[in-house]
C-alpha cells in the first residue's frame, strides 16, 4: 500500500506524461477529442476486431487540450474517459474509473466498468453512412458527446451532458475516499440476466428497461439507457471529421 504522501509526489510526477503518436496510415476521418472538464482526463479507445487502436489505445488529455486522432473508413470501437490516473514512465500505473488493465496505452483491453462510453461505426466507400452513440449500458463515470463538425446529412447529437454521479443511487455507486467516482448500470450491480438482457432476456421483447435505466433516460434522453434503447439512442450521419467532447457543456 502506497503512503499519501508518496502518492501524491507519484500523482504529481504523473501530470508531465503525455503521448505523441496519435495517427493512423491510410486515414480519411477525423476524431477530435476535447477535454472540456476541470480536471486531466485519460481517454481509453479500443478498435474493433480486427481494427487499430488510434493513439496507441489511450493517452494524457490535460485541461482545455484537444487531440486529432486520424481513422481509417471503416473504423469501429470505442472510446471512453478514464479518470484519476497515474502512470510511470513505462506507462504501468491505475485510474479510479474506467482503467484497462493498469496500462496508459489500453492497446485491445477495454475499460473497467463502469464508463461512459462513445461507441462509433465509421462508412465505406460502399456504405457511406456512420453510426454512433454515447452509452450508459457498462454504466457513467463521466459526462461525454459526439457530434459532426460542420453539421452533416442526417446526423444528430450523442451525449450524456449532466454529472450522473450527483444523483447515483445509493446502490449504484462507486466510492473512492468518500467520492462517487461511478454509477453503475443495473447490469453490473445486481448481475442479472433481466437487467443485462442475456439468457432468456437477450431480445427486445423480453428485456425491457429497468427502473434505473428510466432514471438514466430522464436525465440523459440522448444516451443509451440499456441494451436495447435503440430507437432514440443510435445516429446516423455522413460526415468526414467529429467532436467528442468530455465535460461538454449542458444543452
Amino acid at each position: 500500500m502506497m503512503h499519501t504522501s508518496s502518492r501524491v509526489f507519484f500523482l504529481l510526477l504523473c501530470s508531465f506524461i503525455s503521448v505523441v503518436s496519435l495517427s493512423i496510415a491510410g486515414s480519411r476521418n477525423q476524431l477530435i477529442l476535447v477535454n472540456n472538464c476541470n480536471v486531466t482526463v485519460w481517454p481509453g479507445i479500443l478498435g474493433g476486431a480486427g481494427q487499430a487502436h488510434p493513439g496507441r489505445g489511450g493517452f494524457r488529455l490535460g485541461r482545455g487540450e484537444e487531440v486529432v486522432l486520424n481513422v481509417p473508413s471503416g473504423w469501429s470501437g470505442r472510446i471512453w474517459g478514464r479518470q484519476g490516473c497515474c502512470f510511470d514512465e513505462s506507462g504501468k500505473g491505475w485510474c479510479e474509473t474506467g482503467d484497462c488493465a493498469g496500462m496508459l496505452h489500453c492497446m485491445g483491453t477495454g475499460g473497467t466498468p463502469p464508463a461512459t462510453v462513445v461507441e462509433m461505426t465509421l462508412g465505406t466507400s460502399k456504405s457511406a453512412l456512420h453510426y454512433y452513440d454515447v452509452s450508459l449500458v457498462d454504466g457513467f463515470n463521466m459526462p461525454v458527446s459526439m457530434l459532426p463538425v460542420g453539421g452533416g446529412i442526417g446526423c444528430g447529437v450523442a451525449a450524456c451532458e449532466v454529472d450522473l454521479n450527483i444523483c447515483c443511487p445509493s446502490m449504484l455507486e462507486v466510492k473512492r475516499e468518500g467520492r462517487v467516482v461511478g454509477c453503475k448500470s443495473a447490469c453490473l450491480a445486481l448481475k442479472s440476466a433481466k437487467y443485462c438482457c442475456t439468457g432468456d432476456y437477450a431480445s427486445p421483447k423480453t428485456c425491457k428497461p429497468s427502473l434505473f435505466a428510466h432514471l438514466f433516460k430522464a436525465i440523459c434522453p440522448r444516451a443509451y439507457s440499456y441494451a436495447f434503447d435503440d430507437s432514440s439512442s443510435l445516429h446516423t450521419c455522413r460526415s468526414s471529421r467529429y467532436l467528442i467532447t468530455f465535460c461538454p457543456p449542458p444543452k
